[in-house]
């Protein structure tokens, strides 16, 4: 019997739903619409036409993926964060929800630096935060730093997508290194670093630790080995009066603070994300 995409739609929703996949109305969708190469608003449009049976398995195979854990945003190839579309792959983090925070603090800082301003995303990834600073912020400058070449590469297609290469360079950078003399005199730092202890990789849902770069969740035995040196050691990257802004894990926000405060930062303060968890911590070096 032939099948509508609307029901094409609402059966992937329910298998997801059935799994345990808490955002199943967007990744159905997302898979839908990935199948039929169709945008959302043309599978809105078309919700009542009949679906190909060729079109019917192509979902079948995505769903199945998804039910084998594989995350919705690496079988699509896209996620969208802060209104922006970006390319992902197995080479960066997928950009989630909690970090529009960070993006959202790194934002209100590079306007109030005004003309000229710039801005470092640090251990950037898909280069979500700092095009989302480009692209709110339009009198900053922008510079995407990630020691991965995929990560690179994925930032480099990103900034072209979104048409933002006026403002925004990429660079290959080791946040664990000291930085070096061509990056320094920056308004805002903005990092969303490694944080997870490493203990704690094996205990992750499949979603995050079968398909996610370790390389980008490892920080360290206590996940706060990337606050440490980059909190004293990328300060001299700062201008006087600029701000270092961190995205932090659960229950991290409190010794962050202490870090930066014990490395001379001022003005310390937590930010909460949607879920009152204290997600962004940042600080200003005035000296």
């Amino acid at each position: 019997m032939a099948t509508t995409y609307n029901n094409l739609y609402l059966d992937t929703r329910n298998r997801l739903r059935r799994a345990g996949v808490s955002q199943a109305q967007t990744e159905a969708r997302e898979l839908v619409c990935y199948a039929a190469d169709k945008s959302k608003e043309q599978l809105f449009r078309d919700m009542s036409l009949y679906a190909s049976s060729d079109l019917e398995r192509r979902v079948e195979e995505l769903v199945q993926r998804r039910l084998a854990g594989e995350p919705v945003a690496y079988i699509v190839g896209e996620w969208e964060f802060y209104g922006l579309p970006l390319d992902v792959s197995r080479d960066v983090l997928i950009p989630r929800s909690d970090t529009e925070v960070l993006a959202q603090r790194a934002i209100e800082r590079a306007r109030a630096a005004g003309e000229g301003g710039r801005v470092l995303d640090l251990c950037a990834g898909s280069g979500c935060v700092g095009l989302a600073v480009a692209a709110n912020a339009p009198n900053c400058r922008v510079v995407l730093a990630d020691l991965s070449e995929g990560a690179l590469r994925l930032c480099k297609q990103n900034v072209r997508r979104n048409g933002l290469n006026a403002r925004v360079t990429c660079m290959s950078v080791n946040a664990m290194e000291q930085p070096s003399a061509m990056l320094w005199d920056f308004d805002v730092i903005a990092c969303n670093p490694p944080y997870i202890p490493t203990a704690d990789i094996d205990g992750l849902d499949i979603s995050v630790k079968e398909f996610e770069p370790h390389m980008a969740l490892d920080g360290g035995i206590d996940g706060l080995d990337f606050y440490r040196f980059i909190t004293a050691k990328w300060k001299s990257a700062l201008r006087l009066g600029g701000t270092l802004i961190y995205e932090v894990g659960i229950d991290q926000a409190e010794r962050v603070m202490e870090i930066m405060a014990e490395n001379g930062f001022e003005n310390i303060i937590a930010t909460p994300d949607t879920q009152g968890i204290l997600r962004v911590v940042e600080g200003t070096i005035n000296n």
